[in-house]
């Protein structure tokens, strides 16, 4: 089993190489080049189909709520053995903690959406969103995805079961992010967020679970790897 101070190591270079890959994409002005692609003058034709706005918005917030309701019941019921209910619990916090502490910086954010954009048949100017208190002209409050964030804020539970499940984390893990891509693929279409923006909360939701399991490592008696057959016995 890898050791907590080898997993917090290699969380420390994903963070920093994912960090150095938001700089380069930063850099590229890709952001304006690639959203002129599905965008016209006067807006974003998918702004509200069915398939952006209802299916992957509405019911991808719908879903985020449910596997938040799922994982507070597995706290009180684990549905299969592993981790102890103290590391449960730690995962619940650091998931409220995505949802709160991420979607709050839109609140402090002076970056307009796309579809606010003069280029897209708004009325704001593009300012890069790394100008922190730089006014766009627009209605600001959109940087970062706040949306993504019911799909990444899950990155913690790759955390709860990679010393338990190692293999089972991994798919777990892929699934969470590939969840919140597909989430962000569809603010992006619908003119809500450019594609950076979901970039960037993707890193601040790893960052936080880092973060989380830095502070409070898996103890090794929790971490203790359980017998085949056992993990497949539902916990009392």
């Amino acid at each position: 089993m890898e050791s907590a101070r080898n997993a917090s190591r290699r969380d420390a270079w994903i963070a920093l190489v994912a960090l150095l890959g938001l700089g380069l994409w930063e850099a590229s002005g890709l952001d304006m080049t690639l959203t002129r692609w599905i965008a016209t003058p006067s807006g974003f034709p998918w702004r509200r189909s069915f398939l952006a706005s209802h299916v992957l918005h509405d019911g991808g917030r719908a879903l985020g709520w449910a596997l938040m309701a799922l994982l507070l019941w597995d706290a009180v019921r684990p549905f299969v053995a592993g981790p102890s209910r103290a590391e449960r619990a730690r995962a619940i916090g650091v998931v409220l903690a995505d949802l709160l502490l991420v979607p709050a910086l839109k609140r402090f954010s002076a970056t307009s959406c796309p579809w606010d954009l003069a280029a897209f048949g708004g009325r704001a100017a593009y300012v890069p969103h790394w100008l922190p208190g730089v006014s766009d002209g627009g209605p600001g409050h959109c940087f970062p995805s706040g949306h993504a964030v019911a799909a990444f804020a899950f990155f913690g539970v790759y955390f709860l079961w990679r010393h338990h499940r190692p293999q089972g984390a991994l798919a777990l893990l892929a699934a969470v992010l590939g969840l919140g891509l597909v989430f962000g693929w569809a603010q992006w279409v619908r003119g809500a967020h450019f594609i950076s923006h979901t970039l960037w909360s993707a890193w601040l939701c790893w960052v936080i679970a880092a973060l989380a399991a830095r502070v409070w490592p898996v103890t090794l008696r929790t971490a203790k790897v359980l017998p085949a057959a056992a993990t497949l016995q539902p916990a009392p």
